[in-house]
């Protein structure tokens, strides 16, 4: 019988009674990988990025670099190698679980070695089990890559994000089915072939052949296999998100009712992390293991008609190790808990930056965007600029003008002119029927003495340089104005409103292509520069030779504000429009938030001022929680 609760039992009762050489096998897997494997895999890695000679920013430019015959071997190899650290160490717990020893530390040097001798096995396993299921991926990959661009190939990423315009859902609709396939596909050859491991590892099979002896055993069961596992995938995914939620919702609430002192909130915030970081890897480990035993048990069902692995001799001891090892984990818990506490800070320094204006009140690029950006309290007033025929610089996302007016023409074919004529206003609503496309000489007069602004560099190729010595040129002729003003002004009122002259100080210029910011520091290395990423190659971006890094704000982490503060560079989140995320972001670290409602930031910033340092305390540990 394969019914889920006899599985279920069986796994539970085996993970309690190989407990502790499997903590052993795990804690020494996790130091040899650590120490050895990992780096020697990102090693690889990174040597194979460096051939591609260019940072990706974009997800066009990963999926160009992936359709490559360079980005195929390097995905292979990154796969391959990701599967083959889960297969040993997989590997050595089913060893582990089936061949006890009485000691139990010793048994787990010994699965360690044994897993190891497997190795060209096991990397044989990964190349076939893997490989047939990327084989069956890169067809769907394809369609689907075309079908996206049949469907929304000419439209904006985010306009498509915002809008969700028909294209989108017919697209889903047609890829959809082609993604189920494939999905159903994989999983039944998983289900097929999941004692393959088991039997490389046990029967020291070859890949093929234990791959032909998984489908002959699994036959006619593979339902009961497919339970049994997503049930356990299912409890795998869930225990992490029910173990932050226990924290969250019942222990947090009542390190609120302490005083908020930081002599008593910092000691009990430790006694708390401590606590909270030994219960994730705990969850981490349990998780591991229950997977690599069901396939023990699994194996022992249908192999050998066993209900489960046999338990440990009676006389099996831990070995001098298990004190020592385990007063280690806790250490280890103890100094995690200490890096968390002493990475909260209590100042809060973000800059409020507003994407294309206020953009969810008003339609982006335009002057009632950037006005009412002014209104909600940005510190910089982000814009999309490009170059016209003529060569004038007007605010404007989209190469053509098909989103916003319906004209399919591309902005650079008109001249400045021409365009004065579209509205790009009465797509967002009756209230903005006749907002035109303004210049960037109308934005740098708006914002003078109130505000900055962030220009976002959209070049057309070949055109680039064109467009950074037309910004220049109007950030120069800018400042000329404001030193007019400031003296004609008869008053600190009415120079007050003249603007600093340093335009070129106050103005950052922002691009996604890391080969225009020389273009830009060469021709005024005063000018503070971000580059734009959606994601970054590992080891292959000059992080010297820009002032800031905007991400999307999913990709930022711990190790790129460690990265940035080594550089000394600033970190810029984007897009964001949660406040809940806002605040996540500011106690991770970031320099700036990027958002499409300003003022939604502006009052989370005003909020946390007025807290008290226990309080705030209290909110970042909470934040710290939920990311």
């Amino acid at each position: 019988m394969l019914s889920l609760p006899q599985l279920s039992h069986a796994v539970l009762r085996s993970l309690r009674e190989h407990l502790r050489p499997l903590v052993a096998y795990h804690l020494f897997f996790t130091i040899l990988a650590s120490s050895l494997v990992l780096p020697a895999v990102a090693w690889t890695l990174r040597r194979l990025l460096g051939q591609f000679g260019r940072p990706v920013l974009t997800n066009a430019e990963l999926i160009d670099i992936l359709m490559s015959t360079g980005g195929a071997l390097w995905l292979l190899a990154a796969i391959g190698l990701t599967f083959l650290v889960l297969y040993l160490q997989q590997a050595g717990m089913i060893l582990v679980a089936i061949r006890p020893r009485d000691n139990h530390y010793w048994l787990a040097f010994e699965a360690l070695w044994a897993t190891l001798r497997r190795l060209p096995a096991l990397a044989g396993l990964v190349v076939v089990q893997v490989g047939i299921h990327l084989l069956l991926l890169i067809p769907v990959a394809f369609a689907v890559t075309w079908l996206y661009g049949a469907f929304l190939g000419g439209l904006d990423p985010y306009y498509v994000q915002r809008v969700r315009p028909p294209a989108m859902w017919q697209f889903l609709g047609v890829a959809s089915p082609l993604v189920v396939i494939w999905v159903a596909l994989a999983a039944t050859l998983y289900f097929r072939w999941i004692l393959a491991l088991p039997l490389v590892v046990l029967e020291n099979l070859s890949p093929l052949k234990a791959l032909t002896r998984s489908h002959h055993l699994t036959r006619s069961r593979r339902h009961h296999i497919a339970v049994a596992v997503i049930a356990l995938l299912v409890v795998i995914i869930a225990l992490p998100f029910l173990a932050t939620s226990l924290f969250d919702r019942i222990f947090t609430p009542m390190l609120w009712w302490l005083p908020e002192r930081n002599a008593v909130l910092i000691p009990a915030m430790l006694g708390y992390l401590t606590a909270y970081v030994l219960l994730t890897l705990a969850i981490t480990f349990v998780g591991i293991a229950a997977n690599a035993l069901l396939g023990a048990c699994l194996y022992l069902r249908l192999a050998h008609r066993e209900p489960r692995p046999a338990p440990p001799p009676a006389d099996a001891h831990p070995g001098r190790l298990a004190w020592g090892v385990e007063l280690g984990v806790i250490a280890f818990a103890l100094f995690q808990a200490w890096l968390i506490v002493n990475s909260f800070e209590l100042r809060d320094r973000v800059t409020n930056i507003a994407h294309r204006g206020s953009s969810m009140i008003a339609p982006e690029n335009t002057l009632a965007a950037v006005g009412r950006a002014l209104e909600d309290g940005a510190d910089y007033v982000e814009i999309d600029v490009r170059l016209t025929a003529d060569g004038q610089v007007v605010l404007y996302h989209d190469r053509s003008l098909t989103r916003l007016t319906g004209d399919p023409r591309d902005l650079r074919d008109l001249d400045r002119e021409e365009l004065g004529a579209f509205d790009v206003g009465s797509w967002f609503g009756d209230a903005f029927v006749g907002e035109r496309i303004p210049g960037l000489d109308e934005a740098l007069a708006m914002v003078r003495g109130r505000s900055r602004l962030m220009i976002d560099m959209k070049p057309d190729q070949g055109r680039e340089v064109a467009l950074v010595e037309a910004v220049i040129e109007a950030l120069y002729r800018e400042a000329e104005a404001r030193t007019a003003c400031l003296d004609a002004a008869h008053d600190a009122i009415e120079a007050s409103m003249c603007g600093d002259p340093d335009v070129i100080g106050e103005t950052r210029l922002a691009t996604m292509s890391p080969s225009l910011v020389p273009e830009i520091k060469a021709r005024e290395p005063a000018l503070k520069t971000t580059l734009l990423a959606q994601l970054i190659l590992p080891g292959t971006l000059d992080r010297r030779s820009f002032d800031a890094l905007g991400l999307r704000h999913n990709r930022i982490t711990e190790n790129e504000i460690r990265l940035a503060r080594t550089h000394g560079y600033e970190i810029h989140a984007w897009t964001i429009n949660d406040r809940a995320r806002m605040s996540q972001l500011i106690d991770l670290g970031v320099d700036a938030i990027i958002t499409d409602r300003p003022e939604l930031l502006a009052e989370l910033i005003d909020d946390r001022r007025e807290l008290s340092d226990g309080a705030l305390l209290l909110v970042k540990l909470r934040n710290w929680l939920r990311t």
